[in-house]
C-alpha cells in the first residue's frame, strides 16, 4: 500500500511553503501538538481541520488533506469563509473544483507535486467515476476547470496563474 506524504513539522519546507501560499488569501496555517485533537476536522484523526480563517494541522497531517481543506477555503466566498467550521459546505461541483485546485496547487509544494497528489488521493480513497484521480483530472474535469475559471480562481489562458 502507498503511504501518503505527511506535512512534518512546522519548520519543514512543505509547511513553510504552504503557509506562504495561503497567507495572502487570509488563511493561516496553525500547527497543533502531535497528540492534540484537530478542531474542525471533517474526517477526524490526523486530517486537517478548517475553522474560520485557520487551517489546523499536526505533523502527521497528510499533505493532500491540508491542500484539500485549504482549497475549500479558497473556493468559498467571504461570507462562508467567516463561518467555516468542519463542513465547508458547497455542492458537488464545488467539491470537484476543490479537488482540481488542490491538484494544481500541489506543484507549488517542494517534494510533493501533482503526481504525488494524485497518487495520495487514490491511496486515501478519493472516489472518481473513472476509477482514479489521475484519469479524472486529465479526462473528466472540464466542469471543475470551468467552475474555477468562472469564479476567477484559475486563468485557463495562463494555466500557471492559479489564484489572483
Amino acid at each position: 500500500m502507498h503511504a501518503v506524504l505527511l506535512l512534518g513539522g512546522a519548520e519543514s519546507a512543505l509547511s513553510q511553503t504552504l503557509a506562504a501560499l495561503l497567507a495572502p488569501h487570509g488563511l493561516a496555517l496553525r500547527y497543533l501538538t502531535p497528540e492534540s485533537p484537530i478542531p474542525g476536522s471533517y474526517w477526524g484523526e490526523s486530517e486537517a481541520g478548517l475553522v474560520g480563517h485557520e487551517l489546523l494541522v499536526r505533523p502527521d497531517t497528510p499533505v493532500h488533506s491540508a491542500l484539500h481543506e485549504a482549497c475549500h477555503y479558497l473556493c468559498a466566498d467571504e461570507a462562508r469563509r467567516a463561518t467555516l467550521h468542519t463542513d465547508a459546505g458547497g455542492d458537488d461541483l464545488e467539491e470537484c473544483a476543490v479537488c482540481y485546485l488542490s491538484i494544481l496547487l500541489a506543484d507549488a509544494l517542494p517534494g510533493f507535486g501533482r503526481e504525488r497528489m494524485l497518487a495520495d488521493m487514490d491511496a486515501w480513497g478519493y472516489s472518481f467515476r473513472l476509477g482514479s484521480a489521475r484519469r479524472w483530472f486529465f479526462e473528466d474535469a472540464d466542469d471543475a476547470r470551468g467552475w474555477l475559471v468562472r469564479r476567477g480562481l484559475w486563468n485557463a489562458e495562463d494555466p500557471a496563474t492559479l489564484i489572483p
